[in-house]
């Protein structure tokens, strides 16, 4: 199944009963990365909503062929993932954003960010009657920042000329909690749009009052698709899985581009990789690239103090830079580039597990 009641409230609890999909379960039955058996132990994480439904899946796949080992995903936003991995509540944690200087300061032993997959932030939007609709991101930034208040205004009929557009009021819909994904969404404006978007960049930021904030990827999708005149901005994967109309978007070459796994792709292949393997493929340059195409990692201690537990996270590692980078596409998100993949696999080796006893 692409879809639980779990992944609608941002909470993942994997457990031997939990269903995966017939890609996944395919993938476990024909043996896993790691073939050695993993001795019993329970990781806690928490963090970003944005690849939920990929660490569904990973989870659900992974324990079917490490049947000893339980990862319990909870979601609550990448700002929630970081604070709690800073407090050690949890064993590792997701986030789609980097931790600010003084923040990664308050860390108080050696972090690795390992990148998991990719995917599009997509600019979904309910108005009867239109589709395929072109945005620039002047006109997403005017939107946003309730500069353009009603569908036909003249900044959306200039990037859609042939279009009937009616005189729907527009209600924004954008995230409450502290969110890689608004993150992202912000970079895009502030470097796409630096004159028109004046709110800033980060987790959060200065929403004008009469917008409508929802929790996770999967609150905002809702606004949108039970709202006339909605636009928000949503991961891919939710907003396909709720059967979103999403627009195209314009990239820093001038094209619309509609959002796919596949423009995904090439806007990473064009992205510069830090030696920790953070990276921002934000309006890559690309002829056919999607402009706001978001990166996410999983946050993992360098030590780890518990053998079985540190063995399980190497394990779902090594799990995810193979047999879950397979799956990846399966539910909408982009498998991580050849160059990058490589230096993933090569990190997981530096994480130090003390002996069993």
């Amino acid at each position: 199944m692409r879809r639980t009641f779990a992944r609608t409230c941002g909470i993942l609890l994997v457990t031997l009963g939990l269903s995966v999909t017939a890609a996944g379960t395919a993938i476990a039955a024909s043996g896993s990365s790691s073939t050695k058996k993993l001795a019993p132990a329970t990781l806690n994480a928490s963090g970003a909503t944005f690849p939920l439904g990929f660490y569904q899946v990973a989870i659900g796949s992974f324990k079917q062929a490490q049947k000893s080992v339980s990862i319990n995903y909870g979601g609550g936003g990448s700002g929630k993932g970081r604070q709690d991995f800073t407090d050690k509540i949890v064993e590792f944690a997701g986030t789609d954003a980097v931790f600010k200087p003084e923040d990664a300061a308050k860390v108080t032993a050696p972090f690795f960010y390992f990148p998991t997959v990719a995917a599009p932030i997509t600019v979904s939007y309910n108005l009867s009657g239109v589709k395929g609709l072109n945005l620039s991101a002047d006109t997403i930034a005017k939107i946003f920042s309730r500069q353009i208040t009603t569908w036909d205004d003249e900044a959306i009929k200039a990037d859609n000329p042939k279009a009937k557009l009616p005189s729907t009021a527009i209600t924004v819909a954008r995230r409450s909690d502290s969110s890689g994904t608004t993150e992202n969404f912000t970079t895009f404006l502030t470097k796409a749009a630096p004159s028109t978007w004046t709110l800033g960049k980060g987790s959060t930021v200065p929403w004008p009052a009469d917008t409508q904030g929802a929790s996770g990827n999967a609150g905002v999708a809702k606004i949108v698709s039970d709202t006339d005149g909605a636009i928000g901005y949503v991961d891919f994967s939710d907003a396909t899985a709720v059967g979103l109309t999403f627009a195209n978007v314009k990239n820093a070459a001038g094209n619309f581009i509609t959002p796919t796994t596949a423009a995904a792709s090439l806007a990473l292949e064009g992205a510069t990789v830090n030696p920790d393997l953070t990276y921002d493929p934000i309006n890559a340059s690309g002829a056919k690239a999607y402009p706001i195409t978001a990166p996410t990692w999983l946050l993992v201690y360098q030590t780890q103090t518990d053998a079985n537990k540190g063995n399980a996270i190497k394990g779902f590692l090594n799990f995810i830079y193979k047999e879950g980078q397979v799956l990846a596409p399966s539910v909408d998100y982009a498998p991580l580039s050849k160059g990058l993949l490589k230096q993933a696999k090569a990190q997981v080796n530096k994480i130090t597990v003390p002996t069993a006893n």
